[in-house]
This record gives C-alpha cells, structure tokens and sequence, in this order.
C-alpha cells in the first residue's frame, strides 16, 4: 500500500513544485522592464486567472474520482465515457469563457482601483490569456482522467512540460520579439495548446479515438449526466467558499494596514508552501479512494486513509519543525524589509500550529473527492464558513491580527473535525 501511495504522490510532489517555479520566472522577467507598471499588470491578471480557475477545478477533481471508481469496478467503457463528458465540459465552459469576455472584463476590472496605465496592460493581459480557456481546462480534464487511472506520471509530465513551454515562451516573446507583460500573456497562450496537444498525444497511447464519441448514447445517458453535474456542482460550490474564505483573510489584513498585509502574506507564502507535501498525498487520497469504492474494498480503503494521514502527518510536522527552527530565516529569503520579517515573527506561530492542524483537511479532501461524496464536502465547507466569519467578527477586535489568524485556524480545524465525522458514513459505507 505505501507502494501505490508513493507511486501517486510524490510525481504530483514534483508538478506542484513547478507551479511556483514559472511564477517566479514570470515575476523575474517583468521585474526587469523598464516599468513597475509591468509588475501590477501581472500580478492582477494572474490573480484573476487563478481565481477563475481555482473555481473551475472541479474539471480535475470530479473527474479523477468517477474515473477511479470506475477503474475499480474495472469498468473500462465508463472509464472512457467519463473523460468525453469532462473534455466536453471543458471545451464548452472554455469556449464561454472566450464569448463572455467583454462582460468578464467589466466584471473582474470594474471595481479594482488602480493606475490607469496598470489597468490597461492588466486588461492586455488578460484578453490575450483568456483565449487559452479551452486548452487550460481541457488540460485539467485529462491529468484528471489520468490520476483517476491510477497514473500520476503523466500528469506530472504534463504540467512540467506545459509549465516549461510556458517559461520558454515568455523568454522568447518578451526578449525575443521585445514585447512586455503581453509577450508574458502570449507565451502562456502558446504554452498552453502545446500543452494540450501533448496531451492529445499521450492519451491516444492509452485510449483508441474509435472508442472516444463511438457510442454517444452512453456518454449522454441520462443519469450519469446528473450525477456528473451534481457531483462537480458540489464541487464548485465548495471550491467557491474556500476562495471566498482566504481571500477574505486578503482583505482583511488590507483593513489593518500595509504592514500587517505585507507580513500576512509572506506567512500566507509558507502556509501555502507546507500544502505542496500534502496535496500530493491527498492526490493519491483520490486516486486510491476511488479506486477502493469503484471496487467495493473497504478493508483496504480504511487502511489507505489510515497510511495517507501517517504520510500527511510527517510533512506536517517537518515543515514544523523548519518553520520553528528557521522561519524568521525563511521571510529573509521573501523580503530584505526589517520592519516586516519583525511583525511576521510575531505571527510565526500561527502557521507553525497550522503546518500540524491544517494536514486532516488536505487528506480528507482527497479522500471524499475520490469517494465522490462531493455533497458532504459542500455542506461541511458552509459549516467551516459559518464558523470562520463570526470567529473573525469576535475575536478580531479583542485580538487584532492574532484574532484573524485565530479565526483561520478555527476554520481549518473545523474543516478536519466535520470531514473526520461525515467520513464514516459518506467515504467508508461506499466502499461496503
């Protein structure tokens, strides 16, 4: 069993660590145009690309659970029937999302104050960007299906490549043909399909094309469909309140001043960072998990969530350990500012106890994805929202920062602690 986990995890390890790899690359090479314009434009243009696309991931998620529980029953026809309704939803939320730019544009940039000259290469940026929709969630819906299909090279693959074209793209618009934030936009456009159709070609190694649309009443039934669509609507529902909630705590270290927000996110950085561990480990969760309940082992399910949190809980507790010991030498590498590294030290704690308590909601995660218990998710994440909000609003102004960061770990606990509860009988009784 710790065999299979470690097959699963560790190359999703190594395609998280390439996310912050290109933004990095992305950041270093605005940061030396001759304008700190360049520098706004990027940084609010991704923000609301990975907002949008943070909330559409259920692209991924879904699909890997239904595949998986599909690759257990060894249902190979479902297997396939499942990647068409994802690319299919993938290609026609794209394709909206392309259509409807005009109003996303008012939508997103409306209320955003800034400079008139961020604002316009912010805008540049964007409608460039917004034409790889299509390829960006098709490519969640296959390194999706492949998780699903107990395979996580391919996707680490996948994102590795698509992240490098990305990086080799940048460098040529931006140096090669003298373009600024907009060369960054088109190489992450270019990027993208190539991205796409490298996925194209390692799918059509696994799956024949007269098998993919040969029997479209099956793709189409009915019920599959609603369950489907049920299942991923839970999904975004869930994903929403989770982004509303941490970009609230956005906001609200903006009402307590530059400093505040500045030292917030740079905790927020290493908050962020000890999640790349233990999402690899909650990929696994959902790859395993379907996989157990597609083939009714309950056995072997309880004790794969039983070795997924062991495995969780030793990131957990090293990423403690070197937050304790070097964590003030940690915001040294973010920010030369004394000011600041000073008011995060203060604060360390927080994600410190964070890096042990916040490891149950990553792992549990994986595991109601892989489960398809996409309900119980959605209605535990209302109850954590419901629990964050009023600990924010009490606590803050007996507290200041410590309140908000008070009411951030309450939220996670509480997300560990209903997921533990509804794990019985929403995750377990389906494998039975």
């Amino acid at each position: 069993m710790n065999r299979d986990i470690l097959r699963l995890a560790l190359p999703s390890i190594a395609a998280n660590i390439s996310v912050p790899l290109l933004g990095i690359a992305d950041m270093v090479l605005v940061g030396h145009m001759e304008s700190v314009y360049y520098i706004g434009a990027l940084a609010l243009s991704t923000t609301v690309f990975n907002f949008l696309y943070f909330g559409l991931n259920f692209l991924s998620m879904g699909t890997t659970g239904l595949t998986a529980q599909a690759f257990g029953a060894q249902d190979f026809t479902e297997m396939t029937r499942v990647l068409e309704r994802a690319l299919l939803l993938a290609f026609t939320l794209g394709g909206l999302l392309i259509l409807l730019q005009p109003l996303l544009t008012f939508l997103i940039f409306s209320w955003v104050e800034t400079s008139p000259e961020v604002m316009y290469h912010a805008k540049a940026y964007f409608h460039i960007r917004i034409w790889a929709a299509p390829a960006t969630l098709g490519l969640m819906a296959i390194q999706g299906w492949f998780l699903g299909s107990q395979d996580a090279k391919t996707p680490m693959i996948l994102m590795i490549a698509a992240n490098g074209f990305n990086i080799v793209g940048n460098i040529a618009f931006v140096y090669g043909l003298g373009m600024q934030s907009e060369g960054v936009a088109w190489g992450t456009l270019v990027a993208q399909y190539s991205g796409l159709a490298l996925a194209a070609l390692l799918l059509h190694r696994r799956v024949s094309l007269q098998s993919l649309g040969g029997r479209w009443s099956e793709t189409f039934d009915l019920g599959k469909l609603r369950n489907y669509f049920a299942v991923n609507g839970n999904i975004m529902i869930r994903t929403v309140l989770l982004i509303g909630t941490l970009s609230f705590f956005t906001i609200a270290s903006a009402w307590d001043g530059d400093l505040i927000l500045a030292a917030n996110s740079l905790l927020m950085q290493l908050w962020g960072l000890a999640s790349y561990g233990m999402d690899g480990f909650a990929n696994a969760g959902q790859s395993l998990t379907g996989r157990f309940v597609g083939g009714k082992h309950p056995q072997e399910l309880r004790r794969c969530v039983h070795l997924l949190m062991l495995w969780g809980g030793g990131i957990g507790l090293g990423c403690a350990i070197v937050y304790g010991l070097a964590g003030e030498v940690l915001l040294g590498w973010f920010t030369d500012k004394v000011n600041v590294i000073a008011t995060a030290v203060e604060f360390l704690p927080w994600v410190v106890a964070g890096a042990l308590l916040n490891m149950p909601a990553f792992i549990w995660d994986g595991v109601f994805i892989g489960a398809t218990a996409s309900r119980a998710m959605r209605n535990a994440m209302l109850v954590c929202t419901a629990t964050f909000f009023p600990a924010y609003w009490v606590m803050h102004p007996l507290l200041q920062n410590h309140g908000l960061w008070f009411a951030l770990t309450l939220f996670m606990v509480a997300r560990s602690g209903t997921l533990t509860l509804l794990a019985p009988r929403h995750v377990f009784a389906r494998a039975r």
